[in-house]
């Protein structure tokens, strides 16, 4: 894992080998929504997996069947927070890893006139306890808009920015600045920072509709 892509010590290219695979694979567009969805949540396991190396964690001695043993455990509880609907693709391969942690979706979709992110589903508490961590997921950092707007979510409701990591498949190069730009204390994880958008604001070259080509619509 490197951030040598990008001059902000906050974001993160994870380039395992066997994430770049995945993400070969899922880029495709011959990976019908079958195999999209099995390489979506092989990637999203391994990029939560590096999202977690520099989590807080606290020791706890267990009794092992012979003697007292030093493990550790997490220090705060987790929520992970699939941006609807293609942050689905990621959910099953992140719970895997954390099974434990608390699910909660943000609807969000972006105008395709205007390009910003319109809020249509949000359902958590008005605060959240401050010794949270949360994980936002969705495949695609484009514009930054939703992103920008899934973040705001959490910090309305007291999650400190320091608690919050961002994690993607692809993200664009000024998706990163923008996010940077307006939340510069959270983490952002992807597989691989492309360099342009389109017209119609899609990353190039990007893999296309993860939502469209995830659930084959």
């Amino acid at each position: 894992m490197s951030n040598t892509n990008s001059p902000n010590k906050n974001v993160f290219v994870c380039n395992n080998p066997l994430i770049r695979f995945f993400l070969t694979e899922i880029r495709n567009k011959n990976s019908e929504p079958l195999k999209f969805r099995s390489y979506m949540k092989e990637a999203s396991k391994y990029l939560v997996y590096e999202a977690l190396s520099n989590i807080e964690i606290k020791t706890k001695e267990i009794e092992t069947p012979v003697a007292i043993a030093e493990g550790i455990e997490f220090k705060n509880k987790f929520i992970v927070a699939p941006i609807l609907r293609a942050g689905l693709s990621m959910v099953d391969g992140i719970i895997e890893v954390l099974p434990f942690a608390q699910i909660r979706h943000i609807g969000l979709y972006r105008n395709e006139e205007t390009l910003q992110p319109v809020e249509y589903y949000v359902k958590l508490p008005d605060a959240i306890d401050e010794n949270t961590n949360v994980l936002i997921i969705d495949p695609m950092l484009a514009t930054g808009g939703s992103a920008i707007s899934a973040v705001d979510v959490f910090k309305k409701r007291g999650v400190k920015g320091s608690s919050i990591k961002f994690i993607s498949l692809i993200a664009s190069k000024i998706g990163v600045e923008k996010l940077m730009e307006a939340h510069n204390d959270i983490e952002l994880y992807c597989a691989n920072i492309d360099s342009e958008l389109n017209e119609k604001g899609y990353i190039v070259p990007g893999l296309g509709d993860a939502g469209d080509r995830c659930f084959g619509t």
